[in-house]
């Protein structure tokens, strides 16, 4: 019965980083996407200087 506290430490320290990974997937995915948005942009300027459209 002592270890249970080990198991229980255990599973706690697993779940937050299990979290921690998450957030910082979540945030490197939002910067990804900023970046994407970004680039659209500065296609766009692009194109309306040389009188073409970028695709989507």
């Amino acid at each position: 019965m002592d270890n249970f506290w080990y198991l229980f430490a255990a599973y706690t320290l697993i779940w937050v980083g299990l979290f921690v990974y998450l957030f910082s997937l979540a945030g490197r995915e939002k910067q990804l996407a900023d970046e994407i948005a970004d680039l659209k942009d500065m296609l766009d300027t692009a194109g309306k200087k040389t009188g073409t459209r970028a695709t989507e």
